[in-house]
């Protein structure tokens, strides 16, 4: 059995309108770990000007989906294929030899193809001599934002950066984002691009610059359950969800969680996303200094997408960018001390310390959605997605109800540049589907489902009906239509007890599928450094 998506006829129309005109260039921005609700223009008091901007004069999607983890979205996104079909989540050796990324799919078709930043597509350890790209500058270690040790220019790795040396990734990612762009205009100015542009940011550990961290120092004291609730409302206001907030999961504990990180983090740490008001005035102080750090971490990723969308607008190249921001999962509640350990005297966000955002934060991030990055709940694969092209997109600061997934980026990348979304003969066909056609207008995207699966916590999709299954409570598949419940409060599976054994049977059918077309793979070691 093979699993094919509906073609969509108005992308062929889409097709036609700019079958004589110069290809578009491609920019994908990816950030990492940021919630759902964190930019501006998505119900976030975190100053996001420049993707404010992007979406004002662009298009943000209300019901587009992750995969729940960094690596398995990285994979998915470059490839078009869910994780599960090549070998990469679990991690399972080498994508199958039938696997290729985008920009070896770009490169018969003119186009240069760029990296920079985080990698992490496990099946294909190199981004230039593996992933197809022209040049790439890429990331390995992630816990050291002022520092890192291992950082690659065209997979050569580069010399560790010291402390204290004025370097921060962000900006240095950007930096050479800026750079690329230039030696494109100037050696290559003929042919379209691919930028792929993966921030680290705001993943752990909370590092930022000292001046971002101050715009926000004092901003959070009100709490987490004030900041939760006012991001829903806003949400609301602008048409973004229609739901009510999802319950928040005091009991819930991170994954990866041992006790001792919390002696080595301090009394002001807490293990569950309790009541803001139940925490003592330590706790307060100790955890609004934490949310102030994302908050700054998000802050300057924009300042520095700001900076990438000036140097495209120098290059008389902004028009005909077809640029996608979005993240690879939600917010993170993860609570463990890595890299150099925490030093609990240092200056919260310094290179010394190494603070999480935990589970209240990231709850409040990921409003108005439930639980958080791991888990396939609304708030662990829900992304913001922004879609940016002046030339093509008329519709400007409108919003998309149209449910997407990583999958459907790169048939929508082939549809744009002229590409073909069909792999060859005998090869799976791509599941996703082109975004294209809903850039025009308001459209749904016919499909037959959405299938997620990671580390046991199992979901599909199904029109509005979605079905939910947590590692936890691997006997148990809640059912809940969001349609009216994104906030996943009412599970409704004993009203329905035919469709969630209809439900469950799809999901085990895509998955053995899935599988089978992975093949077995070679034995390979868990990853070091999955998170």
């Amino acid at each position: 059995m093979i699993l094919r998506a509906c073609v969509v006829p108005g992308c062929l129309l889409l097709a036609a309108l700019f079958a004589h005109a110069a290809p578009p260039n491609v920019v994908i921005i990816l950030a990492d770990d940021m919630g759902f609700s964190d930019a501006g223009c998505y119900g976030g008091e975190i100053a996001t000007p420049n993707l404010d901007r992007l979406a004002a004069g662009g298009l943000r999607f209300t019901q587009f989906y992750n995969t729940a983890r960094c690596w398995p979205t990285r994979s998915c996104l470059l490839s078009g294929y869910y994780p599960q079909q090549i070998r990469m989540d679990p991690p399972r050796g080498r994508m199958p030899d039938w696997a290729r990324l985008l920009s070896h799919r770009l490169r018969p078709l003119g186009y240069r193809s760029y990296h920079v930043g985080k990698w992490h597509v496990l099946g294909l350890p190199r981004p230039v001599a593996d992933g197809g790209f022209d040049r790439s500058y890429w990331f390995e270690d992630w816990d050291r934002y002022f520092s890192p040790a291992k950082h690659y220019l065209d997979d050569v790795q580069a010399p560790p950066v010291k402390p204290d040396s004025g370097y921060y990734a962000t900006t240095a990612m950007a930096d050479r984002a800026i750079a690329f762009l230039k030696e494109h205009a100037e050696r290559r100015a003929s042919q379209p691009f691919f930028l792929y542009l993966a921030f680290i940011s705001p993943h752990f550990p909370l590092h930022a610059p000292r001046e971002d961290i101050a715009q926000y120092r004092d901003k959070y004291l009100e709490g987490w359950d004030v900041v939760r609730e006012r991001r829903w409302r806003r949400l609301r206001e602008m048409g973004v969800v229609n739901c009510e907030i999802a319950r928040r999961d005091e009991r819930l504990s991170p994954r990866y969680f041992r006790p001792d990180v919390l002696d080595k983090l301090g009394p002001g740490e807490s293990r569950y996303a309790v009541a803001w008001d139940s925490l003592s005035d330590l706790q307060r102080r100790f955890q609004a200094t934490k949310m102030a750090i994302h908050a700054a971490m998000v802050h300057r990723m924009d300042r520095e997408i700001g900076r990438v969308v000036e140097q495209l607008r120098a290059m008389n190249a902004l028009e005909n960018t077809v640029l996608f921001f979005l993240s690879d999962n939600g917010a993170d509640a993860t609570l463990i001390v890595r890299g150099e350990g925490h030093d609990p005297a240092a200056e919260p966000g310094s290179w010394r310390s190494f603070l999480c955002l935990g589970p209240g934060w990231a709850s409040a991030c990921n409003s108005p959605f439930r639980r958080h990055k791991v888990w396939v709940s609304e708030g662990g694969v829900s992304t913001p997605l922004i879609v940016h092209w002046p030339n093509g997109i008329a519709a400007r600061g409108e919003l998309r109800q149209a449910v997407g997934h990583v999958i459907d980026l790169a048939p929508t990348v082939l549809d744009l540049a002229g590409g073909k979304a069909d792999p060859p003969a005998g090869t799976p066909p791509l599941p996703g589907l082109s975004l294209s056609p809903a850039f025009a207008r308001e459209r749904t995207l016919t499909r037959d489902c959405l299938f997620f699966h990671h580390e046991g916590n199992r979901a599909l999709r199904m029109g509005d009906w979605k079905l939910v299954s947590a590692r936890e409570d691997q006997d148990r598949w809640e059912l809940f239509d969001l349609a009216t419940d994104r906030g996943e409060r009412k599970d409704v599976a004993a009203l329905h007890p035919q469709r969630v054994r209809e439900m469950q049977a799809k999901w085990q059918a895509m998955e053995t599928e899935f599988r089978r077309q992975a093949g077995p793979g070679p034995a390979r070691p868990a990853d070091r450094k999955r998170q």
